[in-house]
């Protein structure tokens, strides 16, 4: 089976475009990358679309309208905050299974206001409000809650994460905010849901980011010089506990999928020069240090405390901002994970550049539930 590399990678600065279509915002990234990458969308072979909101209006072929339609086969999905990942996941089988050489990936999303999750419609008795809340911010803030009663974990540290991240943004100019949020400031703001202020959680905001992904023989054929090879791709979902019947786990699929990967990559997690992972709230992120091996259980509140995390540290985690300063718009978070992470092992990220970085990691979990992380290297 072929090694697969990515040639091109993209995004465009996310924000707020009420006066454009999801099409075009996904057309940008996808000719953003095709552009990285040197080539055009007659090079491509296939095309794999992620986008959740509109999932049943064929956006890839919408996207594709857009930039040139030249009769390859498209695939949309959607899987919840994976739905990105899990499209770039479809391109790099296609290729690793000797079926294409050169596929394009979008991951596009345009995001409404107010907050995710809780009780949906649907007959019989709710669990919204009986059983606890189905909204994002208070499932997160309850694996908080959890994570604090078994190891002591502190609301100053997890505010310490909306710190780290809002500072790594200020040198993002692809971030939807870059701004300094002092720690005082972030746990003196508007409480959403104990412990998670409203700068703990993730902005919802409108994006696109795109990949163009080839066969190893391919990627020689135009040169290695700044392509990145993906040494591993795992997606999972939860076993069945009886946890589930009241709260959802936000912890065993990101270990389960950390697991496969780091075996797939032949890798452990003291190899991970980086870490692009889903810090949908402050809570997210400590609980996710453990979840993919970074430190011990229990362990990750001191991880945050001496700044190992943080660009300069031992593993520096979502330099990019992450998704409480750059922002998550579903569909793109996973695509847009990959272009971070990518820039860094070319070298090419700037003033937040985690110097000699030659092996990184992507992770989106979507509860309901997936979990896709990639690891990438450095090919040359």
């Amino acid at each position: 089976m072929s090694d697969v590399y990515i040639l091109g990678t993209d995004m465009i600065k996310f924000g707020r475009f009420p006066d454009r279509t999801i099409p075009d915002l996904g057309a940008e990234a996808a000719l953003l990358a095709l552009k990285d990458a040197g080539l055009t969308i007659q090079d491509m072979e296939a095309f794999y679309c992620g986008n959740l909101g509109q999932a049943n209006a064929m956006v890839g072929q919408r996207i594709l309208q857009e930039i040139g339609q030249t009769g390859v086969p498209v695939v949309n999905t959607a899987n919840a905050c994976a739905t990105g990942a899990t499209a770039f996941r479809e391109g790099w089988m296609a290729i690793k299974a000797g079926v294409y050489d050169l596929v394009l990936v979008v991951g596009v999303e345009q995001m409404g206001r107010g907050l995710l999750g809780g009780a949906g419609g649907g007959k019989g008795i709710p669990k919204e409000g009986l059983l606890g809340s189905g909204t994002m911010p208070s499932v997160f803030a309850e694996a908080g809650m959890e994570h604090a009663r078994k190891y002591g974990t502190t609301f100053e540290q997890f505010a310490k994460v909306s710190v780290k991240n809002h500072h790594h943004s200020t040198m993002n100019p692809k971030a939807r905010y870059q701004i300094e949020t002092p720690l005082e400031e972030v746990m003196n703001a508007e409480m959403i849901s104990y412990p998670n202020t409203k700068l703990m959680c993730s902005v919802n905001v409108d994006g696109s980011a795109a990949a163009v992904l080839a066969s190893e023989k391919k990627a020689k054929e135009l040169g290695l010089g700044r392509a990145v090879k993906v040494r591993a791709s795992a997606l999972t979902s939860d076993p069945w506990q009886e946890r589930d019947l009241v709260m959802p786990d936000v912890n065993t699929c990101t270990r389960k999928a950390a697991q496969t990967a780091y075996e797939m990559a032949g890798v452990g997690p003291e190899d991970i020069d980086l870490v692009e992972l889903h810090d949908c709230f402050a809570t997210a992120e400590i609980l996710h240090y453990e979840n993919l091996g970074l430190c011990g259980d229990g362990e990750a509140g001191k991880m945050i405390d001496e700044g190992h995390t943080a660009l300069g540290g031992k593993t520096p985690v979502n330099v990019s901002g992450g998704l409480l300063s750059k922002g998550h718009p579903l569909g793109a978070t996973g695509v847009a994970n990959i272009y971070e992470v990518t820039t860094h092992l070319r070298g090419e990220a700037d003033k937040r550049q985690v110097e000699g970085a030659r092996i990184g990691m992507t992770h989106v979990i979507g509860l309901g539930s997936a979990c896709a992380i990639h690891v990438l290297e450095k090919a040359s």
